[in-house]
């Protein structure tokens, strides 16, 4: 299985709009949407921990390796 992390407009899943939509209204139950949880809060940061272990999982790192998140985009790769 081919993994695209490349900028640029990619083909999703019908499943992923409808699940995308349901956290925009209310994220995992938790009465908020996902654009209103605060970055520091424990629901938050078990979104960061479920991405970092998605990306080590997808990329067969072990945990000596650690996950960066960083901004710019296409533009500063």
């Amino acid at each position: 299985m081919m993994h695209n992390f490349n900028a640029g407009p990619s083909v999703l899943p019908t499943e992923v709009f409808e699940e995308a939509s349901r956290s925009v209204l209310n994220f995992n139950n938790s009465g908020l949407s996902i654009l209103e949880i605060g970055h520091r809060t424990p629901l938050f940061e078990n979104v960061m921990e479920e991405a970092r272990s998605t990306v080590r999982e997808l990329m067969k790192l072990d945990s000596d390796h650690e996950v960066l998140f960083l901004h710019g985009g296409a533009t500063t790769q």
